[in-house]
């Protein structure tokens, strides 16, 4: 296990690698000028030498990229030129509201949704399997702006039920969450639901019933061990997201964090703020693999054998 954690850690590193080289290409070489975003476009030749001069812009890019590297290990993200502060400062402000609104969105939903799968795939083909299904047809059907739009025109504006606007307290978070809960059943209701009927067909579960062990300890014990896999699989692609927030969710409803934050940086053509937010998507993503990986692998031991 060992082995092969390290190895799978060795694996991460060219991958970085080049998402840090392709985010330094694309916002230090190939777009507009780190100088002329500063001082605006009608600083004189004399002031953008100086400021490339100041900031080594003015050196071969293998050395910038050199600089590049040292400044993210040293957790050093540039300067927002839209916040006019460190872009490491403007990105705290905003990770902690992000992730009070998207983890109880991956914890409740996750919980939900492998609660009704587990349902549906013991009632397969059977009353409540069927009612199931249609419902999570009908939420796979209404697009992700419905769901948003009339959760705060009618559960807010209308019925006064949730605040409708704004980040005040935790109760500003209970509409966003239901929202980002019920949007996303629908698709995981059924990826559980399918993965857990494909355990049921298994040898071993077929043995466990044979020798008149009850439904419940069957689901339990023998198939949702064994379908665990799949889940945190599933689980570990939305973790990414859980820092950068959810964009629709915080422009909607006012919660001011890491998606407003990103969106407004894209708008105003602040590189350096942009450029983290990819870096640590791609940190994260690559984290949460691995995890998965290492998860899998002590759940699975053949997938660390192969």
């Amino acid at each position: 296990m060992g082995r092969y954690a390290l190895r799978r850690l060795l694996q991460t590193i060219p991958t970085l690698l080049g998402v840090t080289l392709l985010t330094f290409l694309l916002f230090g070489v190939l777009g507009d000028s780190p100088a002329v975003l500063a001082l605006g476009r009608h600083a004189t030749p004399e002031a953008i030498a100086d400021y490339e001069r100041a900031h080594g812009l003015d050196r071969p890019l293998a050395v910038q990229y050199a600089r590049y590297l040292g400044d993210l290990l040293r957790g050093d993200l540039g300067f927002s030129t839209e916040y006019r502060e460190p872009v490491a400062k403007v990105l705290a402000g905003g990770v902690w509201t992000s992730l009070s609104l998207t983890v109880p969105i991956l914890l409740v939903g996750t919980a939900a949704a492998l609660l009704l799968g587990l349902l549906a795939a013991a009632r397969a083909g059977r009353l409540p399997d069927r009612a199931l299904l249609g419902a999570t047809t009908a939420l796979m059907s209404v697009n992700y702006v419905i769901w948003v739009a009339a959760g705060q025109y009618f559960l807010a504006y209308r019925l006064r039920l949730f605040p409708l606007w704004g980040f005040e307290n935790w109760t500003y978070l209970l509409l966003p969450v239901l929202v980002g809960v019920v949007s996303g059943l629908g698709s995981d209701v059924r990826f559980y639901r399918t993965v857990i009927l494909e355990e049921t067909r298994r040898p071993h579960v077929r043995t466990a019933v044979a020798k008149g062990l009850s439904p419940a300890r069957v689901l339990v014990f023998h198939v949702l061990r064994n379908a665990l896999v799949p889940v945190v699989t599933n689980v570990s692609l939305a973790v990414p997201f859980l820092f950068t927030g959810s964009i629709l969710l915080e422009s909607f409803y006012g919660i001011p964090g890491l998606g407003g934050i990103g969106l407004s940086a894209v708008n105003a053509s602040d590189y350096a703020t942009v450029r983290a937010v990819v870096v640590i998507g791609a940190l994260l993503y690559q984290l949460s693999n691995l995890a998965a990986d290492l998860l899998n692998a002590w759940l699975d031991p053949q997938a660390r054998l192969a």
